[in-house]
């Protein structure tokens, strides 16, 4: 796996320093050299979902916003779905299979394609659209018309393993092999704020610069020397690295963003997509609440030290966390140690600005809390290697200037090849501008 990665890091660099903007118009056309083959497709397995997060979370398809009604103002939100390439199952006679939003419309017409190059003859089918009989469980997003329950046109289930994959292909936020007679596909809301989210902290988070002062996200500075680790594992000391650049830099957006909180009182603030480093704590959360977690972490802390050390730390994103899980928190002083820390909460809120600042070292301490530079992508080591040549590049010239609002051009192009030769699967569903 390690030498899959370095070699996948070394195509992206060699593609990129070949691709980097240095002038406009330059290169071959559309069409220049082979034909890509054709991407390999894994069909899920019985009861798996993608990605692999709650429906109703940030990084799938997002909370319920409530049921529509004909009666109702929202109503106007859903559209119908007159396409002949899918058989709508519509068992009531009412044409509710056939309202959905103008997203999941999207995505349903998309894959009924793919079901009919992959089985010539077969076509999508429909059991379940809009429900406006209360036939699902409350918080259903089938109220909303934002989920379908699909099978093909021949009820072969042997095809639905493959049939979840390619709806997982044709942008579904979320696909569930849900029953060996369905599958389950539903999609973000049409005015969810979390659509654009990037990987980024807002304007208000504070890190460590050299001196121990600290200075809020909006007012750093290329050339800053930030509290992070000297190493890619985190277990090494902390020390003082500079920025070198953004890697996104968004000073009005408004977006939402994970709150995770940890018993030692530290609160990380950041986008769904951003990677946080964490490691599973010995302990985990009782219904009791946060009071009896934080009397074990106590009387256990230094085992708890210990046992993480030794069991390895991970990078997820932050819409990942869970409560129970440990991450690196720091004293706020260089040549020290991460500490961790159990997280007792994880919230939403909403929030403004958008800044992905780049360490020399690929981390930030951001309000105490150890987090990776990176995001979109499921793997940090990966992503500092791939940015190893925008490192070298700032290392030898200088930190840049503050470049104009926006992502930077360099894990712009890293977005395109990334899909590319890793898949999507490898990716956050929010991680980029959808």
């Amino acid at each position: 796996m390690r030498i899959s990665f370095l070699l996948l890091a070394a195509s992206l660099c060699a593609s990129v320093l070949l691709l980097a903007p240095v002038t406009e118009g330059c290169g071959p056309g559309r069409g220049y050299g082979k034909r890509r083959l054709p991407k390999k497709l894994i069909p899920l397995a019985y009861k798996q979902f993608s990605p692999n997060v709650a429906e109703k979370t940030l990084g799938a398809s997002g909370r319920p916003e409530g049921k529509i009604t004909r009666n109702s103002e929202r109503f106007k939100e859903l559209t119908p779905n007159y396409n002949t390439d899918i058989i709508f199952k519509d068992e009531e006679d009412t044409g509710a299979d056939r309202l959905m939003t103008q997203r999941c419309k999207d995505k349903l017409n998309s894959l009924a394609i793919s079901v009919m190059n992959m089985w010539p003859g077969v076509k999508l089918r429909v059991t379940e659209g809009w429900d406006e009989d209360g036939h699902h469980s409350t918080d259903s997003l089938h109220y909303e018309g934002r989920a379908v329950d699909i099978t093909t046109s021949d009820r072969d289930r042997h095809k639905y393993a493959m049939l979840a994959r390619l709806a997982v292909e044709a942008g579904f936020d979320w696909v569930y092999y849900e029953s060996k007679a369905h599958i389950h596909c539903s999609v973000k809301s049409e005015h969810s704020v979390a659509a654009k989210t990037g990987g980024c902290f807002p304007g208000d988070a504070r890190v460590i610069v050299e001196g121990g002062r600290t200075k809020q996200m909006r007012d750093l500075l290329p050339g800053d020397r930030v509290l992070a680790s000297s190493s890619t594992d985190v277990h090494a000391p902390l020390l003082y690295s500079p920025i070198v650049s953004f890697l996104d830099r968004q000073p009005n957006a408004t977006r939402t963003f994970y709150v995770i909180g940890t018993n030692g009182g530290h609160n990380i603030t950041l986008t769904a997509a951003h990677l946080i480093f964490v490691t599973d704590c010995a302990t985990r959360p009782s219904s009791s609440g946060r009071e009896e977690m934080f009397q074990e972490t106590k009387l256990f802390g230094s085992m708890l030290q210990r046992r993480a050390h030794g069991a390895g730390m991970k990078t997820v994103f932050a819409s990942e966390v869970e409560p129970g899980q440990c991450v690196f928190t720091s004293s706020g002083r260089s040549n020290s140690h991460p500490r961790l820390s159990v997280v007792t909460f994880v919230e939403e809120q909403t929030s403004t600005g958008l800044y992905a600042p780049l360490s020399q070292h690929g981390s930030i301490v951001v309000n105490g809390v150890l987090a990776s530079c990176y995001a979109a992508v499921d793997s940090h080591y990966l992503s500092h290697w791939v940015l190893a040549p925008l490192r070298l590049v700032y290392r030898i010239i200088g930190p840049s200037q503050v470049q104009n609002d926006g992502l930077h051009w360099y894990p712009w192009i890293l977005q395109k090849l990334g899909k590319v030769l890793l898949g999507t699967e490898h990716f956050h569903p929010w991680g980029f501008d959808q």
